[in-house]
């Protein structure tokens, strides 16, 4: 993944906290409404580019998950279609940077991780409410 080209994100929000995070070297100079963020790192499915996605901080056991909620829009975020296509993410928490691989959850495993995703953040069962979407659920799991 490093020796590929980096290309910040369009959205403005996305990439002023890719640029805190960058210059503070921790997740934790760019919450969000005063809750945790973590800072995914995956490459772009078209551009073949790195991209640094910011999401919610839902945490449990050492493994996470990355909500596709994109606000409620009746459609998939891009880093969505990311991971689809490559599921391995560097994942930052704080200070500290892991490999992952990511894997979209499905049946019990989503209905198990989706009160700790509401949890986490509120806003998301608003979220699903907006949309006919069932909003993706990723589940990251520490690469060996």
């Amino acid at each position: 993944m490093s020796s590929k080209e980096y290309a910040p994100s369009p959205s403005d929000w996305v990439r002023e906290a890719v640029d805190k995070i960058d210059a503070t070297g921790t997740t934790e100079s760019a919450g969000f409404n005063g809750m945790g963020i973590v800072l995914m790192t995956m490459v772009g499915n078209k551009s073949g580019k790195i991209r640094k996605v910011p999401v919610m901080r839902v945490e449990h056991n050492g493994l996470y998950i990355a909500v596709a909620s994109l606000g409620g829009a009746p459609k998939n975020p891009v880093w969505y279609h990311n991971l689809k296509a490559d599921p391995n993410v560097k994942l930052q928490d704080g200070t500290e940077t892991k490999d992952f691989v990511a894997r979209e959850l499905e049946g019990a495993e989503y209905d198990e991780w989706w009160p700790r995703s509401v949890a986490a953040y509120p806003d998301y069962a608003e979220y699903q409410k907006k949309t006919t979407r069932k909003i993706p659920q990723f589940l990251l799991e520490p690469k060996n």
